[in-house]
């Protein structure tokens, strides 16, 4: 009896025993599949996987409706470190044109930080069509591998590569800062490609795929269902005119420095051109992008420097339109004053030299493009008797001077602009002491020179300014953004300059129309034009001077501003004021009635020293 009731216990203690292990596992399995998820998100990657659609960047368009930038198929070989099992290494690299020792280098750096062997990261970028095609044969080889399609730019025409801009891969920063994107994207990076990326990149999508257990995929998950559209970029419609912009670049060839091409009634950029440039094709793509930088980074010459808004020259010549107009505006001046002039400024000893003339009034002085002229004016601009102290009057002068732009960064939609300088008392104090400095000691900044500087984009606002008679547009790209076709509204608002005095006006663009008439400007008259400009020698202490000319055209209601500056050309009227006639002519006729004229400027070589017009103008 005894026995049999032991038998009895066991065999509830044994019973008990296997219910509790039961009661366990179901515990357990509950908790795996009702409450911790991470199993079932295992499961779900091994089965599903979430891909990024990344849209299309949105087209440029020139004013003309001419397409300047446009899109091409890319791939990208992304990777997930943790799903890298069983694959075949050696086939890979053989594809991909790599050694394995390069393959391990590029697995560790996708799973070190911001990476992580769990997340997707690029493995190669921008292959070409060719290489996706073997990939896509083998990819079921490749687990932990999967292929992301991209567009990437293409330039139809190999032009205007400063003010479009290029794009590249986004940075660790931004791409902490900004949740839109993730490191291995592609963002503009200069130019208008940055300016307007937020209009021009579009909005990414999502597609989940299933896949199979050989790593192929077979389907979208629920048939779509939870996928989202990506939106293409919005289109630009730009201010440049792609024949005027790609006929200058062909007259800059061979030179160094900028050109820039307004139209004064609405301050919409025709053409900007840094020189030497480069074809904007070259930076893309993935190895031979990188080969193209590099190149591009280590020559001498600097293409990649945006020379017209960032690059800071004496103003030269050029400069004494702004001084004119700041006497007649003072009433310190008129159109029949006169000055002497001894082949240079009296008081200095003929310091700042000229070239022999005679005493010239105020028209003939823009024509003849007169330093004793403007030296003196600078100092009757500066000395004036109604402020008490020196330094007043040079501030007023330095004022008025930054009204027209200089000095200041004009807002611009061109990234990296800079503002020039127009030398404060604080900078003279320091150098020469406090009291230390009277108007003769600066008497230079007169003539454009000594501390003054001024980018190519600005030089062409201020003759945008002189154009339409005492107010500009800020220089800007672009005409609209998609189909509405709105732009900022700072870009549509006049800005009012310190001298609106329009006889003064009246007399510099008199000046400036003898200056092609009869005076620095004569060899470079455009047939049935009448234009107004004015020369400009911008002495370098690093070398040769620069050749510096603006102009716009027609006198009444101009259609175009030009500014030109040739690094180490000498004389103004030698280089770039052929050109900008030549820009001229083209833009406002439709055509060029000086083949000869064409031929030398396209043919000569200023940086290899080829082909040199010994002929000079001032």
């Amino acid at each position: 009896m005894n026995n049999n009731a032991q038998l009895a216990d066991r065999k509830f203690i044994i019973g008990g025993f296997f219910v509790l292990i039961a009661i366990v596992y179901i515990i357990r399995l509950f908790y795996l599949q009702v409450i911790d998820k991470s199993y079932e998100a295992s499961a779900r990657n091994n089965a599903l996987q979430t891909l990024t659609e990344y849209p299309p960047r949105g087209f440029i368009y020139d004013r003309n409706g001419k397409l300047l930038v446009i899109n091409e198929a890319s791939y990208d070989l992304m990777v997930t470190p943790k799903l890298v099992k069983g694959c075949d290494t050696m086939a890979l690299c053989e594809i991909l044109e790599i050694t394995k020792e390069e393959f391990l280098k590029r697995i560790k750096k996708a799973c070190q930080a911001p990476n992580s062997p769990r997340k997707q990261s690029i493995f190669e970028k921008q292959m070409s069509s060719a290489t996706n095609a073997k990939l896509q044969e083998k990819l079921y080889r490749f687990r932990g591998f999967y292929v992301q399609s991209r567009t990437v730019r293409k330039y139809p025409r190999p032009i205007a590569a400063h003010l479009l801009g290029y794009i590249g891969e986004v940075s660790k920063e931004k791409a902490e800062k900004d949740s839109y994107y993730k490191e291995g994207d592609y963002i503009g990076i200069s130019g208008m490609e940055r300016s307007y990326e937020e209009a021009l990149r579009g909005k990414k999508g999502t597609r989940i795929v299933v896949k199979d257990v050989h790593n192929k995929e077979v389907g979208r998950y629920m048939n779509g269902k939870y996928d989202t559209a990506a939106v293409a970029g919005k289109p630009l419609y730009c201010t440049i005119d792609a024949s005027l912009q790609e006929y200058g670049e062909r007259l800059m060839k061979g030179k160094k420095g900028a050109l820039v091409a307004i139209e004064p009634s609405t301050g919409e950029i025709l053409c900007l051109i840094s020189a030497p440039g480069y074809d904007p094709n070259l930076l893309v793509g993935g190895k031979e992008r990188n080969k193209n930088f590099a190149k591009l980074v280590y020559d001498s010459t600097l293409p990649l420097f945006n020379r017209a808004i960032q690059a800071e020259y004496p103003p030269g010549s050029t400069f004494k339109l702004i001084d004119a107009l700041i006497a007649q505006n003072d009433g310190l001046i008129n159109r029949s004053t006169m000055y002497p002039c001894a082949r240079g400024y009296p008081p200095m000893g003929g310091k700042p030299k000229c070239h022999p003339h005679g005493p010239v009034d105020l028209v003939n002085s823009v024509a003849q493009s007169c330093n004793s002229y403007y030296s003196y004016v600078f100092r009757e601009i500066v000395d004036q008797k109604k402020y008490p102290k020196f330094i007043d009057g040079y501030n007023h002068w330095r004022d008025m001077v930054m009204s027209f732009g200089p000095g200041t960064k004009l807002g611009t939609d061109l990234p990296y602009d800079r503002p020039g300088k127009v030398p404060s008392v604080k900078y003279y104090d320091k150098v020469f002491g406090k009291n230390g400095w009277r108007s003769n000691t600066i008497v230079s900044l007169g003539i454009g020179q000594a501390e003054l500087l001024l980018m190519p984009l600005q030089m062409a606002n201020v003759v945008a300014t002189i154009a339409n008679r005492g107010y500009y547009y800020i220089p800007h790209t672009v005409k609209g953004i998609g189909n509405e076709k709105e732009i900022d509204k700072k870009f549509k608002e006049k800005v009012y300059v310190g001298v609106q005095n329009q006889e003064a006006y009246t007399n510099v663009i008199d000046g400036m129309q003898r200056c092609f008439d009869a005076g620095t400007a004569y060899y470079s008259r455009i047939p049935g034009v009448v234009a107004c400009g004015k020369t400009g020698t911008a002495e370098n202490p690093h070398g040769k001077s620069h050749a510096v000319f603006m102009a716009f055209a027609p006198r009444e209601k101009p259609q175009i501003v030009i500014a030109c500056l040739i690094e180490n050309a000498g004389f103004g009227g030698t280089w770039s004021a052929p050109i900008v006639s030549l820009m001229i002519e083209k833009y406002v006729t439709g055509k060029v009635t000086r083949p000869e004229l064409e031929k030398k400027m396209e043919a000569v070589d200023l940086i290899q020293g080829k082909n040199l017009i010994t002929t000079e103008f001032h």
